[in-house]
């Protein structure tokens, strides 16, 4: 077996420890160093783990010579000068979706992954899964004919909190860059980028970030994408990808380890599919970066951050036409 991949965590909160959790099912992949905001939080993480460095800040982490890959993992608005920061000590990063808050971010981002020559990757795990690669195979196929229309739902019920990251304007908080992102970048595998109109509605939070969001991406071909989110209320979460010849239709929750099946358009069952996993499944993400940097990659094949720009080009244009700003836009949601 080559060498164990060293990575190092910049976080210490819930996606955090689920990461760190699921790295532990890659024999060549071990955690050898985490920093946070807090020195408490980050030691928290080492002693639950067994991590052996607990660093002081996100600085000494990046300054470590031990580590192969950082992952990001920090509330929204420290994704981007996090991720600078990394690439700017030569490390390969993968950032914890939202990528960052805005498309312009992104660019930045990945033109300085480009100057530096490292790796640069979306943490967006549901693009890693089993059950996903079976949905690129299928659409690949032609299995349902062409498509029509996605639909696509990330609803949670999140409790309010003062002061918490899901309802603070100042850390990205709301629905849509936390949960939407989800179907957002569904809707983008399946039919690519919005090439027509993004029509949305909100209703906002107290905080007046957005509670509820639903959108309709739209396409030159025809083509459909209806997406879901909220805070309020657990929805299905479940997707559905529509064509002429039946639909794919994938569990709850969809965008984790599951399940799926292939149905006729006469209601017949034609093809069935388990991608259920032991842990969470954020290990794939993982094992890609691992993958990539050891054959000399600078981003994965299976999500190009050009891609990961359009998502967030996308989330950008959704933010738009709901009027959701945050204190970060400067000069107005991806501009530049």
């Amino acid at each position: 077996m080559a060498e164990r991949f060293a990575w190092g965590v910049l976080g210490a909160g819930g996606i955090a420890d689920a990461f760190v959790r699921d790295l532990a099912l890659v024999p060549d992949a071990r955690v050898a160093a985490v920093a946070s905001r807090t020195r408490r939080s980050a030691a928290a993480l080492a002693s639950r783990h067994g991590i052996p460095t607990c660093h002081v800040s996100p600085a000494a982490l990046l300054a470590d010579p031990e580590i192969d890959a950082v992952y990001v993992a920090t509330p929204h608005t420290e994704h981007h000068p996090l991720a600078l920061a990394a690439l700017a000590a030569g490390k390969a990063v993968l950032v914890e979706k939202p990528f960052t808050v805005d498309a312009r971010q992104a660019r930045e981002v990945a033109t300085a992954a480009t100057a530096a020559g490292c790796f640069l990757l979306e943490g967006m795990w549901m693009r890693f899964l089993p059950h996903i690669d079976r949905l690129r195979e299928l659409l690949a196929a032609n299995a349902i004919g062409p498509v029509h229309s996605v639909i696509a739902d990330h609803s949670q019920r999140i409790p309010f909190v003062a002061g918490g990251r899901h309802f603070d304007p100042a850390l990205g908080g709301g629905a849509l860059l936390d949960l939407g992102v989800y179907p957002v970048s569904f809707a983008h595998l399946v039919l690519g980028a919005p090439s027509g109109t993004v029509v949305a509605a909100s209703t906002p939070t107290r905080t007046g970030v957005d509670a509820t969001t639903t959108a309709i991406l739209t396409y030159v071909s025809g083509a459909q994408a209806v997406i879901t989110t909220g805070l309020l209320a657990r929805g299905t979460t479940r997707a559905s990808v529509h064509g002429e010849r039946g639909y794919i239709e994938l569990d709850g929750d969809f965008y984790g380890p599951t399940t799926l099946r292939v149905v006729d358009s006469d209601g017949t069952v034609r093809d069935e599919f388990d991608g259920r996993v032991a842990g969470y499944g954020l290990r794939f993400e993982a094992v890609e970066v691992m993958e990539c940097v050891r054959a000399g990659l600078h981003e994965s094949p299976r999500l190009p951050l050009a891609e990961t720009i359009a998502v967030m080009d996308t989330l950008d244009r959704i933010r738009t036409a709901i009027g959701l700003r945050y204190p970060s836009d400067d000069a107005g949601p991806g501009a530049g």
